[in-house]
């Protein structure tokens, strides 16, 4: 039996940034990946994505280009060409992780892994031949799966999840999409921007229900006037696949509707990957599906440890990547503070993107706060108007008696990249005098921070 200090199940961006961390801090590591390195989120989530909105952003500019003072005449689209972008941008990524195990000197052991007491793993491999390994520390990183609703259940053409979504051979005419999360969202920006007749429908009152109202708000009005349907306050209550295409019944306040489409779908938030891993075996804890875990991640059983979608915080790349980091570093005996996760940005890639950390105003004011709101919105701003992309507003909160930065909105092309300046503002307990007199460049997006900042303390210059 091969024996290494940290085993790492799962390698998506939770598992082999962790097995890399473990490697540099010199441990003996291995990780387990019973599909492709990477996980979901570089073969079928956050990177495939990326680049198929980016072929439908392309796209857009393409067909507006007389906007800019150009001609671009017979502007079409390849839909196949275009998934296969995605798929080279994918393969090339996961590529890239093979190169990092073998420059870190992991181990990669391939199939499906299955914890054992006292240390120890199981690891399947396609012919049905099993290998035991242990470690002194086993890290479970196995992530999530699009959740299936009882009365959307998927079948893979007609109801898909996201994994389908990414490699349709043809285009729909028509998609239903459902949930307004960050992947029912990306994926109805993209359809329609391809020329698909798209519906969106949430069941909460506002799309992008985890944001700022008002960005909810602009951003419904963005994606109406781009042709999307929006239907909030409703339900899919059954779907009927008998026929060509998907009959969708929809519960509302108006009461029900049938909604006709090639396909639907379904985005209605993640499973974790725990079935058959053996936790009920080695006896480790789990509550509403969430592996439960301390704040350095350490399940109940000495030994084990959990990081990712599999356990109770956001379920995001980022996050995942940190806590694994963490996790390790922890057990090398460095002083490491518990992950903040009221300071964890949250991305939509859709256009115009949204972006936000911290509070909602709501949230601040719900918990007590005497807050200074301001607001920036693109169409003031110089470098937005120059790029022909005006649309949405930088929104930030303060509270007004200490000056902290309780949160930060925006909705604007470009905005996931500007976030990360709240993130670490805040994570250094910035005040808002101390943004407003740090000098940003002229002209960029990005200035349409400080003005934000100006705006809550009275002394915005271009409004």
């Amino acid at each position: 039996m091969s024996k290494y200090d940290v085993i790492v199940l799962g390698s998506g961006p939770g598992g082999y940034v962790t097995a890399i961390r473990a490697s540099q801090l010199g441990f003996k590591t291995a990780i387990v990946e019973k599909e492709n390195l990477g996980g979901v989120c570089l073969n079928w989530g956050c990177i495939p994505t990326k680049a198929l909105l980016k072929s439908a952003q392309v796209f857009e500019y393409l067909k507006h280009a007389e906007d800019y003072g150009l001609v671009a005449k017979k502007v079409e689209h390849d839909f196949d060409a275009v998934i296969k972008r995605s798929r080279g941008v994918a393969d090339g990524m996961s590529k890239g992780v093979q190169f990092l195990m073998k420059k870190n000197k992991i181990d990669v052991l391939n199939g499906f892994g299955k914890l054992l007491p006292g240390k120890k793993i199981a690891v399947k491999g396609a012919h049905g031949d099993a290998a035991e390994y242990s470690a002194d520390h086993i890290i479970i990183a196995t992530g999530a799966r699009s959740r299936e609703l009882p009365s959307l259940p998927q079948d893979g053409k007609k109801v898909i999840g996201y994994r389908e979504a990414m490699t349709l051979e043809k285009q729909p005419k028509k998609l239903i999409v459902v949930g307004s999360g960050a992947i029912g969202i990306e994926f109805a920006y993209f359809y329609n921007a391809m020329g698909t007749e798209v519906t969106v429908v949430e069941y909460l009152p506002n799309i992008v229900p985890v944001e700022d109202e008002d960005v909810s708000k602009q951003l419904e009005r963005s994606f109406k006037k781009s042709g999307i349907k929006i239907k909030t306050s409703a339900e899919v209550t059954k779907v009927d696949t008998s026929g060509d295409g998907v009959k969708a019944t929809v519960k509302t306040s108006k009461g029900e509707e049938v909604l006709e489409a090639d396909i639907v779908l379904s985005a209605v938030g993640i499973k974790t990957n725990i079935e058959g891993i053996g936790l009920e075996d080695v006896g480790i804890a789990v509550d509403r599906d969430k592996i439960m875990v301390n704040d350095y991640y350490q399940t109940n059983i000495p030994g084990y440890y959990a990081i990712g979608d599999v356990t109770p915080g956001q379920a995001l790349a980022h996050v995942a990547s940190a806590e694994g980091i963490l996790c390790v570093e922890k057990l090398a005996g460095m002083h490491v503070e518990p992950l903040d996760y009221g300071n964890i940005p949250g991305c939509t890639y859709c256009m115009p993107e949204v972006a936000s950390v911290g509070l909602t105003e709501k949230q601040a004011r719900e918990q007590g706060y005497d807050i200074k709101v301001g607001k920036f919105p693109f169409s003031a701003s110089g470098k937005a108007k120059a790029s022909g992309n005006a649309e949405g507003f930088v929104k930030v909160i303060f509270d007004a008696k200490y000056g902290e930065w309780l949160g930060c909105h925006m909705i604007g092309a470009g905005v996931t990249d500007m976030i990360a300046e709240a993130v670490v503002a805040r994570k250094l307990e910035t005040t808002g005098h101390e943004v407003l007199k740090a000098v940003h460049p002229h002209p960029t997006m990005s200035e349409a921070v400080m003005e934000a900042v100006a705006d809550a303390y009275d002394e915005v210059i271009h409004l």
